[in-house]
């Protein structure tokens, strides 16, 4: 099978790298470049080109951002080409009208990269789907704020010291906001939830940080036998579903506690399998390369051909997901005294517990929040 990569970044160097010494089956024959980069022959700066190329089965799209990976994406799937993307923000915000465009064509899209890096996530929510209904889902699943949280544990430092490390090393990119903020993580709690659930994920779910998390903070949560981690969460039930990002406390001997670096851990629970856990690389040039080969090899062999329906009309109902959370804040917000300087307020769902911070923020902008696990 002949292939196209759109973008010749991280991501994409990593896929040529493992077609070209392990996947003899597979070719990498065209590649989209910017015009003032076209170093190899292969390369291209004329998309239309690729599109009018029949060799060419499928494209892969590994250049980030919405726009122009969208437009490509749709052009390739309208003209019958297969899609892999690694593309979290693309697919988050256009994952339904990428999958009706698939349908009405005939073509496959394939989007295990977009979550997880290496981890086969994915596919293993579709497997679990032929039997059961998921009921819900939990996981960290962004590795440079896991570095950050491990790191400033481990060497007793300070967010903004160990943050500039991770710059350094390549875990972090010089505007962090995405990974900080809680956006990467949302753009990937969003794809999972239309997977697990079968239902085209609201947009606007509640979805908090660790900007502000301070060394003080993992004291003060390590003196009650807990550590912090950023969590997607999901759950479903009774014809319902929610979902949000936010850091949880869990408990110091849970396995999400012990979760070290820039590593991944995903959970899912469903019907009759249980509890199922995916440990591994969440970035990174060879594992999220070697997750999008994964994909083409499951579009040359037809050993997978993903159809993403979201017709089964779940409703979204924030009040599924609820726990007790910690503010440490000098604003006055209610609650009990959970430590020195930090209150705890019983009972909230998620979205009532962002709304709450956001409150505080406007007296304190330094106020950290956590759910209790």
């Amino acid at each position: 099978m002949k292939i196209a990569l759109l973008g010749y970044g991280t991501v994409g160097r990593g896929v040529d790298e493992i077609v070209s010494a392990r996947v003899p089956q597979v070719e990498v024959s065209r590649i989209l470049e910017l015009p003032d980069r076209l170093t190899d022959p292969r390369m291209t700066s004329s998309y239309e080109e690729i599109l009018a190329d029949a060799s060419v089965e499928l494209v892969v799209e590994c250049m980030g951002g919405v726009e122009p990976a969208h437009t490509y994406i749709m052009a390739a799937l309208a003209a019958g080409k297969n899609v892999v993307t690694s593309n979290k923000a693309v697919v988050a915000a256009h994952f339904g009208e990428f999958a009706d465009a698939a349908r009405a064509t005939g073509a496959s899209l394939y989007i295990e990269a977009s979550v997880g890096g290496g981890i086969p996530w994915i596919a293993s929510i579709e497997k679990v789907r032929r039997v059961d209904d998921v009921t819900s889902f939990s996981g960290i699943m962004n590795g440079t704020t896991n570095y950050i949280v491990d790191a400033m544990r481990r060497d007793g430092a300070d967010f903004d010291e160990v943050l500039a490390r991770a710059q350094e090393m390549g875990y972090a990119e010089r505007d962090p906001s995405a990974d900080v903020d809680g956006i990467d993580v949302l753009n990937k709690t969003i794809i999972t939830a239309s997977v697990a659930f079968g239902v085209a994920c609201e947009k606007g779910l509640p979805a908090s940080g660790i900007r502000n998390l301070r060394l003080s903070d993992l004291e003060l949560f390590a003196a009650h036998g807990r550590t912090v981690k950023l969590l997607g969460r999901g759950v479903s039930r009774d014809g319902r579903y929610a979902a949000a990002v936010e850091p949880v406390a869990v408990a110091a001997d849970s396995l999400e506690a012990a979760v070290p670096s820039n590593f991944n851990l995903v959970t899912l629970d469903a019907t009759t399998v249980g509890e199922l856990r995916f440990y591994g690389q969440g970035a990174g040039s060879l594992p999220t390369g070697n997750a999008i080969v994964q994909d083409v090899l499951d579009c040359a062999t037809g050993a997978r051909r993903p159809v993403y329906d979201f017709s089964r009309g779940l409703a979204y109902d924030p009040s599924l997901l609820r726990a007790d959370y910690v503010y440490r804040t000098s604003a006055s917000i209610g609650g009990g005294e959970y430590a020195p300087g930090a209150v705890l307020v019983r009972d909230l769902t998620a979205q009532a517990a962002r709304a709450l911070l956001d409150e505080a923020l406007v007296t304190d902008p330094t106020t950290f929040m956590a759910a209790l696990s």
